[in-house]
């Protein structure tokens, strides 16, 4: 007997102990509970430990974290008659438990929906090019939807990404013929360009070449004219120098020498061979001095002697020297502006004709 009291006993302290265990709530920090006792709500549980009556108390958890909702790829058509598969991500938080689970049956379930049904209206209204280069507004457009139906189920819609656009196989391979053809035009466009450019710095480069060489030998003339006239007067001189030179030696020679130097002309022109023989002077004249030479009386008032007065004329003029003649050529050669090869190569490129070379 005393046996069967100590198995109730301890049967009755297990029971105990099970139903305090029951009721035993533990929340974790980043949820909330619902107490709802007898069909009755309490309120909220926070983060801790907490004790509830076991079998006529249930208490509902909820996640406080943002969570990711994958919204399932759909075929939507665009605007412009294109059917595309779309997706999406939706970023929610639970910010009120009591609307979260009183207000809507699963908050997640319903959010899907919403969101799937929000993005093919979305979608409907743009063309199938907006769709590919605006998901920014997209993303805008549906999250502001989302979060204005959310609020009244204590949902918090935080972003929305729209994860993939894509064109049924028709679309998708009239878009790559689009897009074929577009880089061809625009690859013609460029090349046709590049060689317009090309053609104008070449026809630049070959005018600028044409007028610094026409420059060239515009200078390259006028210094070969100024040198050749420089010549012409130098060789003027000496010869007129040269003339004097001869004149002044040959005035004290008396008319003998003279004949003299004539006969001996006469001897070694007929030694030649020419059969015509043409005399720049007068016989008579040759004859007179011939006889003059073999003592015949002169005239009265010849005065063919040596050491006869002589006119003092400066005849010879100012004989320039060697270093006069090169410092007039060098007078002349710095009178000639010069041109670097550097100052050309800057005067090409900045496409100015230059004064000289």
């Amino acid at each position: 007997m005393a046996f069967i009291e100590t198995l109730i006993t301890i049967f009755l302290i297990l029971a105990v102990v099970a139903i305090f265990a029951k009721g035993v709530v533990i929340i974790q920090p980043y949820e909330q509970a619902l107490n709802i006792r007898l069909g009755k709500y309490i309120g909220r549980l926070n983060p801790g430990f907490h004790w509830v009556f076991p079998i006529i108390s249930t208490v509902i958890k909820l996640d406080l974290r943002t969570q990711v909702v994958d919204v399932p790829q759909q075929e939507v058509i665009t605007k412009d008659n294109s059917p595309t598969n779309v997706d999406a991500i939706v970023y929610i938080r639970v910010n009120d438990p009591e609307k979260a689970f009183f207000q809507v049956s699963n908050f997640r379930t319903a959010t899907v929906a919403l969101a799937q049904t929000t993005l093919r209206g979305i979608i409907g209204d743009m063309e199938l090019d907006e769709i590919l280069y605006n998901r920014d507004v997209i993303n805008t457009k549906l999250r502001d939807i989302l979060d204005r139906e959310t609020d009244n189920w204590g949902v918090k819609v935080e972003r929305v990404e729209i994860k993939e656009v894509d064109p049924v196989g028709a679309v998708k391979q009239a878009m790559t013929e689009q897009t074929a053809a577009e880089r061809a035009r625009r690859s013609a466009i460029l090349r046709a360009d590049g060689e317009k450019r090309s053609a104008i710095l070449k026809a630049e480069g070959l005018r600028q070449s044409m007028i610094l060489e026409a420059e060239g030998e515009r200078q390259s003339h006028v210094l070969k004219a100024e040198g050749e006239r420089i010549g012409r007067i130098l060789q003027a001189q000496g010869e007129a120098q040269g003339l004097r030179i001869l004149a002044v030696g040959a005035r004290p020679l008396d008319h003998r020498a003279i004949t003299v130097l004539y006969l001996d002309a006469l001897r070694m022109m007929a030694n030649g061979q020419a059969t015509k023989i043409i005399f720049p002077f007068e016989l008579s004249a040759l004859a007179k001095q011939a006889a003059r030479f073999l003592g015949a009386e002169d005239e009265p008032g010849f005065r063919g002697e040596a050491g006869a007065d002589l006119p003092d004329l400066d005849i010879l003029g100012h004989i320039p020297k060697r270093e006069e003649v090169e410092a007039i050529l060098k007078e002349m050669q710095d009178a000639v502006p010069v041109v670097s090869v550097e100052e050309l190569k800057d005067t090409s490129q900045r496409g100015v004709k230059p004064d000289v070379l």
